[in-house]
């Protein structure tokens, strides 16, 4: 279900990209102001919405649909670790050393006003 919103998401922001390529803008008949053309639509005075722009507002309202449902399939996901978790290595935390203590772990040789005084420059 995810694979096939997403697949439909991509196609729909191509098409969006397409239609939006395709239309004529505001500003193009601006050349209208110095005589080239026809001055009742320099300020964007437009009739109806033609089918271009149509097209596009419907194909932005299923990329904003699908949008939201890629949002809301992936928010289960975000409870095992993120977006991210399945791509990263898997860490393993350090056990806690038992109470009796070990003798593998060094001890502390340098009092803890020592380690600062190497921070201080000289």
């Amino acid at each position: 279900m995810h694979t096939a919103i997403l697949i439909l998401h991509v196609l729909v922001a191509a098409g969006i990209i397409g239609l939006v390529l395709l239309q004529h803008g505001k500003g193009a008949d601006m050349g209208a102001a110095f005589g080239s053309g026809s001055a009742g639509s320099l300020f964007g005075s437009s009739g109806s919405a033609n089918f271009l722009s149509r097209a596009t507002g419907v194909l932005t309202a299923i990329f904003f649909v699908t949008s939201l449902a890629l949002t809301y399939l992936s928010a289960g996901k975000s409870e095992s670790g993120g977006v991210m978790a399945e791509h990263l290595p898997v860490q393993q935390e350090s056990q806690p050393a038992p109470a009796g203590g070990n003798a593998s772990q060094p001890a502390a040789t340098e009092a803890p006003d020592a380690s600062k005084a190497k921070e201080i420059p000289k």
